[in-house]
């Protein structure tokens, strides 16, 4: 469906509502089997009847996101405001919740129940989920219920979602989804989606890899309702990574280059990174390494983006069966090391590895570089071997300790515990 098509659809609903007509039936049990409204919230007593109206999502984002007091959530496709309305009772009087909605009808609806309400920590902003009309990190949870999935730039509605959001942040989203394991026809799907006016609609699949994409870790997509054909409500949760106040963890990108070798550089003139003495060009740096396992944390408080450390992953075969295993590098400034940037990243990292299901994570590590090996075996990593005097370095010959992370929540083999032989 169109952009315009989109706005113009559900302007004409929230004209509806102002008139004081209903724009959706939906009882409970029709919620059940797959009708939208305001069926699916069990916490509607007090808010005004304009809201339950208009209420057309495929579920509640704010059961989804668990908000608490005190902080700010931004819902996506407010629509009438029902979930900024039930997000303002969550946060209190100490916290906001602000609404955005791409129809100027919707927002006027809005804001007239939030007026009726009574809500006075709510706002209800005009413009596109594409676009957000907020600062950089100034929200600690976005919700949406039903609209992601009308969007038709959906890789920019979750990269402004993760740009908004503070590190630590929380995305909880009900939306519409596709099966593409299940054999249907286009023709079918289309009708399905058609049927429940959520055309456009991505595949798991796709959900995942676009979240990723944007920087999302910790992700989890559970089918709630099943529509047909292979299209399903669902609940969509993930995090923005955390970091000490200041400073963000990011995907890497191309302009990221200079400073990133520069940090390299800087570890292996330490003597206690590498057997490697020169960092490589950035075209080599690139080629070795696997493009959605890449990550830089920024300072933010510099007035641009100064990045103070990274960690990227190469693949340890080309052969099917090492898919899952990967070798790490994570590189900080010394002068950083202190704030904690390595195990944010570190910690950053491996949410995202078992996000694309890597299993096992490895590294090699100078035996006497402490402070590596201290910073991985608390976030889980093992010591596995030692590779005696596998190399020269500087006119010596050095050991290198095989580090290893075994996943428990990926399908693969965990680790055999700290008695017992690796595997």
């Amino acid at each position: 469906m169109a952009h315009d098509e989109v706005i113009g659809r559900y302007s004409g609903l929230a004209r509806a509502a102002l008139a004081g007509e209903s724009v959706i039936d939906c009882g409970p049990g029709a919620f059940a089997d797959g009708c939208f409204g305001a069926a699916g919230y069990d916490e509607i007593d007090g808010l005004p009847e304009g809201a339950l109206r208009a209420s057309l999502g495929c579920g509640n984002p704010v059961a989804v996101a668990e908000l608490r007091a005190g902080e700010t959530v931004l819902d996506l496709g407010s629509g009438g405001g029902i979930d900024v309305l039930l997000s303002a009772r969550r946060v209190g009087p100490y916290g906001k919740a602000y609404g955005l909605d791409a129809s100027a009808d919707m927002v006027e609806l809005a804001r007239r129940n939030a007026e009726q309400a009574g809500a006075t920590n709510v706002e209800f902003l005009h413009g596109t989920i594409e676009d957000v009309p907020l600062p950089n990190r100034s929200v600690d949870v976005v919700i949406s219920n039903c609209v992601i999935n009308l969007s038709d730039d959906k890789e920019a509605v979750l990269t402004e979602a993760f740009r908004v959001l503070r590190p630590g942040g929380n995305l909880g989203v009900s939306d519409v989804v596709t099966d593409s394991a299940l054999e249907v026809s286009p023709q079918r799907r289309a009708a399905a989606e058609q049927r429940v006016g959520c055309a456009g609609s991505l595949t798991l699949e796709e959900y995942r890899d676009l979240l990723r994409q944007a920087g999302f870790v910790d992700i989890l997509i559970t089918l709630t309702v099943d529509h047909g054909d292979g299209v399903h409500s669902a609940i969509v949760r993930a995090s923005k990574p955390a970091i000490s106040p200041g400073l963000e963890i990011r995907p890497m990108c191309e302009g990221d280059a200079e400073q990133v070798l520069a940090i390299y550089q800087a570890g292996l003139d330490s003597g206690q990174a590498s057997f490697e003495t020169v960092a490589p060009s950035w075209e080599d740096f690139t080629a070795g390494r696997l493009p959605n396992l890449r990550y830089v944390a920024v300072d933010t408080g510099t007035g641009g983006e100064e990045v103070v450390g990274w960690v990227a992953a190469s693949p340890v075969s080309g052969r099917c069966v090492y898919a899952g295993v990967v070798e790490h590098s994570v590189y900080v400034y010394l002068e950083r090391q202190s704030r904690g940037v390595g195990r944010a990243l570190l910690a950053a990292f491996i949410a995202a590895c078992e996000d694309a299901g890597v299993w096992t994570i490895q590294s090699g590590v100078f035996p006497d570089n402490a402070p590596s090996r201290t910073l991985h075996q608390a976030l889980g990593f093992r010591v596995v071997g030692t590779r005696e005097r596998i190399g020269r370095h500087h006119g010596l010959w050095r050991d290198v300790l095989l580090l290893e992370r075994r996943s428990r929540r990926v399908n693969g083999p965990t680790s055999p515990g700290p008695s017992a032989p690796p595997a």
